[in-house]
């Protein structure tokens, strides 16, 4: 699950690179615009991947902490 929600992120950094860089949004591109339903579902899961990845920010925390 953990690699699945980081890549998911990683997907939605490189269309947000994209975006900012060169005002192209490859998943609206590929999928129908942002208004499809294929692309709402994209966005809706990188969405949600960035949250679940918030708790690999603390569960490294404490991994480093019981190390000591």
């Amino acid at each position: 699950m953990d690699r699945l929600a980081l890549l998911l992120v990683i997907i939605g950094a490189i269309n947000w690179g994209l975006i900012g860089f060169f005002q192209f949004d490859l998943v609206a591109s590929l999928f129908g615009g942002q208004d499809a339903l294929v692309s709402r579902i994209i966005y809706s899961l990188v969405g949600l991947a960035g949250v679940y990845c918030i708790s690999l920010l603390f569960r490294e925390r404490d991994r480093d902490t019981t190390r000591e």
